[in-house]
């Protein structure tokens, strides 16, 4: 174990915390114990207090156990949006036992009925404008009931906020068999399910794609999702109580964790919005005077060129965040004028349920990974000797720590590979590519594994030519990245079409718009003769790759 970041240690904390031995849903309990008049939600102006809404956890908790039928390590599937209605399912779920399959809501039919199929999940907790896309999986799947709400119901009436779109929508009535309203759960009539899982009990299975084409669950146990939870309370601590502001997706690891989990473990109050909003974003900052406020860069880009953002009082805040894509130092530097802060930027993936690195809030480096954090041991390896390589010497990341899964849902063959073993000690390949300077801290250099970053979102283009090949007029398709000057990376398709077909890229597109999710979809699309390949016959994707990012550079210039 590499030990020089060990100099740029945030002051006053140890090395490693003591593993916590409490389960996430009795971190929210002892939370609501301790806190039970103060504010744990405030959705557009709505507050839901922390008693509140352990009383409604409990009630979907009950209606689960009871009514569902949920036995201990079931899995639920959860495919919403951010609203208190998430917060309340995900602790409902582990209340009742269960384990929680968060679910991107820019998934579609052919992504949602891959993972309800392979988690095997009992039912799903939907908002109501994605009803369409779930209900036909409770035929032919392991789904027995699915669950719908209204997010404006949560709102406040009297709000003077911009609200998106599904937030304004009215509650609707579907007459659907095993489709139930979300107050007909909240209002059931149950016994509070008996508490059984421990810490080292599953807790939740997000999906993170890999390059075979399926996305693949990452099994993740109290254990390892309290790591982070600590880890994030410990490392740059704010005051008390403090509220932060919620613009991350709850169903992301990084939202989960540190705009959900860690907030309801220290009590604090999450300011919630369902979708992006500069304005709104800067609103909430000044009107509840947020302590933290963590983002995705495309965020932080689109917020600081607002005319409007020198108006508001920015000066609540202590703690502003970054991540998804490498902040540009004029960004940094600017947003660093409006709120007198630095940035920190962090590193982590899927299987670390949110980060291992992180960068230390005394001394920061822009586009940086950061640090490793409490109890992780983090080194860069040649990918093919498997050599451990020392200062400035760029290999493979690999990651040893607390926050590390257990292993890919169902899948033995992928959780062997994804393992190595040096020093007696099990060490998860990223399949990132970076190296650490003579301070200890972390940097990104390129991708081992084959993935798109389409504003932090990955894009795994062998699960979007699997499912473009599925198209009657496509023989044979090839997924790059090409270069985006607001999105970092966007998708492109070299599309191969079928004998005698001639699609166009708007039909093409318009299909994948109904097959994937949104960030998936490719942009911009070249019709080819064919597509080069190797000896062997595979697509040589690589030379394809080097070609776009060699034509878009000569644009750039």
């Amino acid at each position: 174990m590499q030990d020089l970041h060990f100099k740029a240690w945030p002051k006053g904390r140890p090395y490693e915390l003591p593993a916590l031995k409490t389960t996430v849903f009795e971190n929210f309990v002892l939370s609501a114990g301790r806190y039970p008049d103060h504010p744990a939600v405030i959705y557009y102006d709505a507050v839901l207090t922390y008693a509140e809404l352990l009383e409604q956890v409990l009630d979907v908790a009950g209606y689960l156990s009871e009514y569902v039928g949920l036995e201990r390590n079931d899995r639920v599937l959860l495919y919403m949006q951010n609203c208190p209605q998430f917060i309340i399912s995900y602790y409902a779920i582990l209340g009742a036992n269960g384990v929680v399959v968060p679910v991107n809501p820019m998934c579609r039919a052919g992504e949602l009925e891959h993972i309800a199929r392979d988690t095997g999940a009992a039912a799903i907790i939907t908002g109501q404008e994605l009803v369409e896309f779930a209900a036909p999986l409770l035929d032919g799947t392991d789904l027995r009931t699915l669950i719908h709400a209204n997010y404006g119901d949560y709102r406040s009436p009297e709000t003077d906020l911009e609200l998106p779109e599904e937030v304004q929508q009215v509650r609707k009535n579907f007459q659907l068999p095993h489709v139930i309203d979300w107050w007909d759960a909240v209002n059931s009539s149950t016994q509070v399910p008996q508490v059984l899982n421990r810490s080292d009990d599953w807790c939740v299975i997000p999906y993170s794609s890999g390059t075979t084409g399926q996305p693949k669950g990452c099994l993740h146990t109290n254990a390892t999702v309290n790591a982070v939870i600590s880890a994030y309370a410990n490392w740059n601590p704010i005051p008390p109580n403090a509220p932060i502001l919620a613009t991350l997706p709850l169903f992301h690891v990084t939202g989960m964790q540190n705009s959900m989990n860690t907030p309801l473990f220290t009590g604090a109050t999450i300011v919630l919005m369902t979708r992006w909003n500069k304005d709104v974003a800067a609103t909430l900052i000044s009107r509840y005077r947020t302590a933290q406020w963590r983002a995705i860069t495309t965020m932080i880009i689109d917020f600081i060129s607002s005319p409007d953002v020198e108006s508001y009082d920015l000066s609540s805040l202590i703690s502003v965040g970054g991540g998804g894509a490498q902040l540009p130092f004029a960004v940094a530097e600017k947003l660093g004028e409006l709120t007198g802060l630095k940035v920190t930027e962090g590193y982590g993936l899927t299987e670390t349920i949110a980060p291992s690195h992180l960068n230390p809030p005394d001394a920061p480096k822009l586009q940086c990974l950061g640090i490793p954090m409490f109890g992780v041991d983090s080194r860069i390896i040649d990918p093919d000797t498997l050599e451990e390589l020392g200062v400035g010497e760029t290999g493979e990341i690999i990651t040893h720590g607390p926050q590390v899964f257990v292993g890919y849902w169902q899948n033995e063959e992928a959780t062997r590979e994804a393992f190595i073993e040096m020093d007696g000690k099990g060490f998860f390949r990223t399949g990132d590519l970076g190296y650490y300077d003579e301070e200890g801290y972390f940097f990104y250099a390129d991708r081992l594994k084959r993935m798109i970053n389409v504003s932090g979102y990955k894009v795994w283009p062998a699960e979007v030519e699997a499912m473009m090949h599925k198209h009657p007029e496509i023989r044979e398709a090839c997924v790059i990245a090409s270069r985006d000057a607001r999105k970092g990376e966007t998708v492109k398709a070299l599309i191969v079409a079928a004998e005698g077909a001639d699609p166009t890229a708007k039909e093409i597109e318009t299909w994948c718009r109904e097959q994937m999710a949104t960030y998936k979809v490719p942009r911009l699309y070249e019709f080819t003769d064919d597509l080069p390949r190797s000896g062997s016959g595979k697509v040589q994707w690589r030379e394809l790759q080097e070609r776009e990012m060699q034509a878009t550079e000569i644009e750039h210039v």
